[in-house]
């Protein structure tokens, strides 16, 4: 996998202390900040494999609620930060492209913008090594952005088709508010029968 210009362009301007800091503040303020894991703890799962999991927020919220997490990411920075944040968890720096991590999940969730910030020609390659981690029945779920030049719905469903999995539902939000052709964002959820 080879991380697409933007988001080295936008890597450049993030400031971790920042960027954790505004999840942060929203939480004090009551915002409901763990959305993706509200919707993920939904498939009622035992393991999740976190791809593209930054500084850690979305997998140290599901090992908080007892789920055992991996989270993996090839951004070396945003791993020290997670490995700070949550020392024992599993922690794994890891081109998602030809991740193989020799074992199964019952999800595996990429929450935030991952494949938009994928290089383009390997963003299928993501989603068949997320699909090898499934285990039968296992859902892969993603949530992304829908902008000029980032993938739309209709690659990312034949992405997954051509590994075998079948489309279940979409969202237009972690919320699950409904999906309509106009939404800017997407949550799609696809399952290893």
């Amino acid at each position: 996998m080879k991380i697409s210009e933007a988001w080295r362009e936008l890597r450049e301007r993030i400031d971790l202390d920042e960027y954790d800091a505004r999840w942060d503040k929203l939480a004090e303020q009551g915002e409901q900040v763990h959305g993706e894991v509200d919707f993920v703890v939904g498939f009622g799962p035992s393991e999740v494999l976190d791809a593209g999991c930054g500084t850690g927020r979305v997998a140290i919220e599901l090992d908080r609620r007892g789920v055992v997490v991996v989270g993996v990411d090839g951004d070396p920075e945003m791993l020290a930060r997670a490995r700070q944040r949550a020392p024992k968890l599993i922690w794994i720096e890891a081109d998602l492209a030809d991740l193989d991590l020799g074992r199964l999940f019952d999800v595996v969730v990429m929450a935030g913008n991952i494949l938009p910030f994928v290089d383009p020609p390997s963003r299928p390659d993501v989603v068949a090594a997320c699909a090898r981690h499934l285990r039968s029945g296992g859902h892969l779920v993603t949530g992304a952005g829908l902008q000029a030049g980032w993938p739309v719905v209709e690659e990312y469903d034949a992405w997954c088709a051509d590994v075998g999995l079948e489309a279940v539902e979409r969202f237009a939000s972690w919320d699950r508010h409904p999906w309509a052709p106009d939404a800017r964002y997407a949550v799609s959820v696809h399952r290893l029968p």
